[in-house]
């Protein structure tokens, strides 16, 4: 999925800063991030008055030459020196590519269902060839809701500071070069080999390439794509809160406002609402804008309220998509591995894993996305004709790893400079809108 690694702007840093004993507040030193992006060291350097509505203003200057009441001597005004560099969330990258897989799993040996095209794949319920792998892998599914909550954390990150023609051009270059890719391979492997999947037609397939195919009840080339629709909902909802800029107090406002239309939509009787709400997915968005918060500001009662409440509501969403589209986990074992989850990303959100610093996670966290996008109606219709060839976890474990090369190659070849292309074309177009 593409939401939820890439930087796209500066973002400022915790404020929670310690009192100086003189009315004003000690504001960590700024370190920047391997994007660009500053935020703050922990420890206090220099004195300003912070506060959480946005952006501190610099006391005004006395008029008058000679020295000012209180002044320091002239050594103490020594210019600082460079704020240290830190790397990005590396864990949240390992987060992301783990979701991956274990959606991977869940698709290619998760499933015991006979009234759908995965008894097709293995011939029998995967639950009756590899039992042992069945158990692990019916709860891979969760893996959406993982990246639901990253994705609400990773966007509020980028986003900061940021104007909203730098959201969407974030956006369009960051989902689309993989996805159209993703739309001509699978396109390619169904027609040519249509024993699972129904040959995708010319009309489908051309409007699939548009990404907006679920709000025109066009069918999805591939089934993973549905996540997409209730990711592009949350970026357009969320463009409101990045047009009047990013605060504190307007994104816990937006989670408020958000969850509140979310739980009543259901019952409104418009449908139009339901659609732009997303109930079943806003909760997990919510959860994420909440972790950054707490990330960026420091914990509070409120954000521990909000995250408390879309964890409240996320277990009953987790109990019907059990009951009306999964069929083989339990809901007790789902809300396990989704707490344990959310219980991570407050230690992230705490800075409890600040020390993870492994470079390699960056390329990894960068195959995400593409695995996620051909592993479903390929790697199924790849089972499908060697499933008598190979031993069953022989076979899903080359399925992955050769699905993970297949997606650095698309990162390398063209996901990296398709984005190039695209976001100097779309830089160029916005100059001419200033003009």
């Amino acid at each position: 999925m593409g939401t939820v690694h890439e930087a796209c702007g500066r973002w400022g840093g915790r404020l929670a800063a310690p009192s100086s004993g003189d009315g004003t507040r000690r504001e960590p030193a700024r370190r920047t991030d391997s994007a660009g992006g500053a935020y703050p060291a922990r420890g206090a350097s220099r004195v300003r008055r912070i506060s959480r509505a946005g952006p501190a203003v610099p006391a005004p200057r006395a008029a008058g030459p000679g020295p000012q009441p209180g002044a320091q001597p002239a050594a103490t005004t020594r210019p600082a020196p460079a704020a240290p560099r830190r790397a990005r969330l590396y864990i949240i990258d390992a987060l992301r590519l783990l979701a991956a897989v274990m959606v991977a799993l869940h698709h290619y040996v998760g499933t015991k269902r006979v009234d759908t095209p995965h008894n097709v794949v293995w011939g029998r319920p995967a639950s009756d060839i590899v039992p042992s792998v069945f158990r692990v892998a019916a709860y891979g599914w969760i893996g959406v809701e993982i990246f639901f909550v990253i994705s609400g954390f990773v966007i509020c990150m980028s986003c900061w500071g940021r104007r909203p023609r730098d959201f969407f051009v974030s956006r369009v270059i960051r989902l689309y070069p993989a996805y159209w890719f993703g739309v001509v391979f699978t396109t390619v492997v169904l027609t040519a080999w249509p024993a699972i999947w129904p040959k995708p037609t010319p009309r489908q397939a051309l409007f699939n390439l548009s990404m907006l195919q679920s709000g025109s009840r066009i069918g999805n080339v591939d089934g993973v794509y549905w996540t997409l629709w209730s990711e592009l909902r949350f970026y357009l909802i969320f463009l409101a809160v990045v047009a009047f800029g990013l605060t504190y107090r307007r994104v816990v406002l937006f989670c408020c406002v958000w969850g509140a239309v979310a739980m009543l939509a259901p019952v409104s009787g418009f449908p139009a609402l339901v659609l732009l709400a997303d109930p079943d997915g806003a909760w997990y968005f919510i959860a994420g804008l909440a972790l950054f918060l707490m990330y960026r500001f420091g914990q509070d009662l409120l954000l521990w309220g909000i995250l408390a409440l879309s964890w409240l509501m996320a277990q009953d969403e987790l109990g019907r998509r059990i009951d009306t589209v999964e069929h083989v986990s339990s809901w007790r074992g789902a809300l396990l591995i989704y707490t344990v989850f959310l219980l991570f990303m407050v230690g992230v959100a705490l800075g409890l894993t600040d020390r993870v610093q492994w470079r390699w996670l960056v390329t990894a966290g960068s195959l995400t996305y593409p695995f996620y996008l051909l592993h479903y109606a390929a790697g199924t219709t790849a089972i499908h004709y060697l499933r008598d060839r190979y031993d069953a976890r022989l076979l899903v474990a080359g399925l992955i790893a050769g699905g993970l090369l297949l997606s650095y190659l698309v990162h390398r070849l063209v996901e990296g400079p398709v984005s190039r292309l695209l976001k100097r074309g779309l830089t160029k177009a916005f100059a001419q809108l200033d003009r």
